[in-house]
């Protein structure tokens, strides 16, 4: 499910499946809406989009929940604009202390919390007619309090209801394993479960979530001291391991909404070890990747096959 509609999960194309276009750290419910001009905002990512769709993308999951940021007119403006398919996200982020909650996720059952993520789902997000390609989660490091596990009840009632594949930031591989406990408890199997920041975890902690059918999402890819040889190993263990099948790369880039002005505020790319957004994945890893061994068929798996697979909407119940 595309902010534009409905594609066909096999005409999905190579995707990066976790990037940002705009998120915004100000706080849960400090801002009424976006800080910045949307004019601006194209101007200043549109190239950056049109660069990736040049490089044979065309796909980026968004993965900038409510109450940071989410825009999801911006996100259709640069669609139409750059011919990419981008995926936006219902749920709520329970990371960083909680910082980017709402008061009533404190106070609201899971199935109160549920009913609001349905509702996108159903209706559209915010007033617009645009539906949600995913559920977006964030917790911090296990074992995970009932607040966060709350979370995760939430989101396995969405997932029996629409098929939403569920994706969880995740502070570490205690967090993992607790998230996948939760959301079989709940009846879903492993295979709708997406381990966000799964660099977070250890090689064997990754390689037990994969062989259980969770997805391994290596979203942090960059070109920092020591971080391409960082990576590169990790995915190579998963391979020797059987699971390239069940690994996801991407960098998690984009911009960030600078100051706490609530009008005119200007954007700054993320700065997280990327000289470019969304590139270093085609400038250095693919390339190591070949160089390690690995098939032009395996590495078309890892862009196209695996994210049409990992985001397909289907109910995954044990």
């Amino acid at each position: 499910m595309t902010v534009c509609g409905p594609i066909p999960a096999d005409a999905l194309g190579p995707a990066l499946t976790h990037e940002h276009i705009v998120t915004d750290f100000i706080g849960a419910e400090k801002a009424p809406g976006p800080r910045y001009e949307r004019e601006r905002a194209v101007e200043e990512i549109l190239p950056h989009l049109q660069a990736l769709r040049q490089r044979g993308v065309t796909a980026l999951f968004e993965c900038t929940p409510r109450y940071i940021g989410r825009d999801v007119p911006l996100l259709r403006r640069l669609s139409e604009a750059s011919g990419l398919h981008i995926v936006t996200n219902t749920g709520y982020y329970g990371a960083v202390g909680n910082r980017y909650l709402p008061a009533h996720a404190h106070e609201e059952s899971e199935e109160q919390l549920a009913a609001r993520w349905l509702e996108e789902w159903t209706r559209g997000i915010e007033g617009t007619d645009i539906r949600p390609g995913f559920i977006k989660l964030g917790t911090d490091r296990g074992p995970l309090p009932p607040l966060h596990a709350k979370l995760l009840r939430a989101a396995a009632r969405v997932h029996l209801r629409t098929g939403l594949t569920i994706c969880a930031h995740t502070g570490d591989g205690a967090a993992a394993l607790d998230q996948l406990r939760i959301l079989e408890s709940a009846g879903v199997s492993p295979e709708a479960f997406v381990w966000v920041h799964a660099q977070n975890g250890t090689d064997a902690e990754r390689i037990e979530v994969a062989r259980r059918g969770g997805w391994i999402s290596l979203d942090g890819y960059n070109l920092g001291p020591g971080q391409p040889e960082r990576y590169l190993q990790a995915i190579l263990a998963l391979k020797t391991a059987g699971q390239w099948r069940r690994v996801l790369v991407s960098h998690d880039d984009g911009w960030a909404v600078e100051g706490e002005t609530l009008r005119g505020a200007a954007l700054k790319p993320f700065g997280n070890g990327n000289p470019r957004p969304y590139f270093s994945v085609f400038q250095r890893l693919l390339p190591d990747l070949r160089t390690a061994g690995c098939s032009p068929e395996e590495l078309d798996q890892l862009l196209r096959e695996n994210p049409a697979r990992a985001f397909a909407i289907r109910v995954r119940a044990l």
